[in-house]
């Protein structure tokens, strides 16, 4: 076991890794070593960021706490504490059955878990990170919690209610990363486009994003996790006037069947629903949506599916992902509706749904080929530096595959490339 040292585990999406990241500046301010994701935990304190957000991610963060748990019995880890969304939700079940556990928190205790390693809280660092990207991208984190109330999400029972950072706070922090080498940032929160709202009383996510993109050095801006109901339209025109704005939305749909989007409480219509989407291309131009859709939602019929199976061929989204309903304990789907698709019959529609997606995704990628794409480079992976185009988000879209024989390239630097073959997920390059 190594002494002064913690080692932080994050499970779940960027939200999560951001707060990981704070926690770990303020341990780096009290000259602890710090570690994120280490293969083997071994360290005095290990914090393990837990996700609740569907049923698959929770039995992964309990394994990950029992795995710890058994390290602490070896003598290989010191103190195990835990915090997070599952946290939040299921504190006192968990206590009761990992005895384990040396401390449980939930998502917005940081200070506490500082003070229970004997340091203290830096007030005047809330702002810095420890970075775990690249250096060159970092996830800006802009609001907490969500007002939206979707039937299937528990989103608001382990967050609460929406709650904006300040203009001021976000863009303090956009410049301290900016002034360490960040050139793109990845703009999130449970609901983006929600953004300043409970404050204004109307969004404000535009304006933000126009003062964000002046900042010096910040090349490239993406937006992530829209909401389709009030879609705020003069995001679009801040999108198609500031060349530092990507052309890229991540707007989770969920479904397009009228029935469906009415039982899971989505406030809009199929209709509204290619209305907003059209208004999108229209106003941005070339412009690369990303959506996620939901099959097996209590009472979805086969026509119910049939519509959305189409609905994707119409649309013909640059990016997808698809997921199966999985019911949540305190969720609105779960205290009143019954989950009355069999799992066949969800996996069936949602092994269709993707494959109609992957014929589109590998159809428009082969429509790149001969186009030139500025291109961000984010590592060396064997014989291939692995880049971006402004169309591509880490981790979820499409990589540029550059052979590493070429000309030299400097990780976090852009470059011209030229598209010379394509794949369903990836695109293979030369510099131009």
């Amino acid at each position: 076991m190594r002494k002064d040292t913690v080692d932080i585990i994050t499970l779940g999406c960027s939200k999560n890794l951001v707060d990981s990241e704070k926690l770990m500046a303020q341990f780096r301010a009290n000259g602890l070593t710090v570690r994120h994701d280490p293969e083997k935990p071994s360290a005095q304190t290990v914090v393990i960021n837990t996700c609740g957000f569907i049923g698959d991610a929770q039995e992964e963060s309990i394994q990950m706490i029992l795995e710890c748990g058994r390290l602490k019995e070896q003598g290989k880890i010191g103190r195990l504490f835990v915090m997070g969304c599952l946290s939040q939700k299921y504190k006192a079940e968990l206590e009761a059955e990992i005895p384990e556990v040396d401390g449980w928190f939930g998502k917005f205790d940081w200070d506490r878990i500082v003070s229970l390693t004997g340091n203290g809280w830096h007030s005047e660092l809330e702002n810095d990170r420890f970075l775990t990207t690249p250096s060159h991208y970092a996830y800006l984190k802009i609001a907490e919690g969500c007002n939206r109330g979707c039937a299937y999400c528990a989103i608001p029972l382990m967050t609460g209610k929406y709650r904006s950072r300040s203009q001021e706070d976000i863009l303090a922090e956009a410049e301290l990363l900016a002034s360490r080498g960040v050139k793109e940032i990845q703009l999130i929160a449970q609901d983006l486009t929600y953004y300043g709202t409970e404050v204004a009383h109307r969004p404000m996510i535009a304006d933000l994003v126009r003062r964000l993109s002046d900042i010096p050095g910040i090349e490239w801006i993406r937006l992530h996790y829209g909401y389709p109901n009030d879609f705020p339209l003069d995001l679009l025109d801040v999108m198609r006037e500031r060349d530092n704005v990507c052309r890229y939305m991540d707007l989770a749909l969920q479904h397009i069947s009228d029935p469906v989007l009415k039982r899971m409480h989505r406030n809009i219509t199929g209709a509204q629903t290619e209305e907003l989407l059209a208004e999108i291309r229209e106003r941005v131009p070339g412009i690369h949506l990303r959506t996620t859709l939901m099959v097996g939602f209590p009472g979805e019929t086969q026509d119910d599916y049939d519509r959305l199976l189409e609905f994707v061929k119409r649309q013909r989204f640059e990016r997808m992902g698809a997921f199966a309903y999985c019911e949540v304990d305190g969720t609105y789907s779960a205290l009143h509706y019954k989950d009355d698709i069999d799992e066949e019959t969800k996996q069936s529609r949602l092994s269709r749904l993707m494959r109609v997606q992957q014929d589109i995704s590998c159809e428009l990628n082969l429509q790149k080929v001969g186009k030139t794409f500025r291109t961000v480079i984010d590592r060396i992976e064997g014989d291939w530096y692995v880049g971006r185009t402004e169309f591509d988000s880490p981790d979820v879209d499409p990589e540029i595959l550059i052979p590493a024989s070429g000309p030299g390239l400097e990780i976090g630097h852009f470059y011209n490339a030229r598209i010379t073959s394509a794949q369903e997920f990836d695109l293979y390059a030369e510099i131009s």
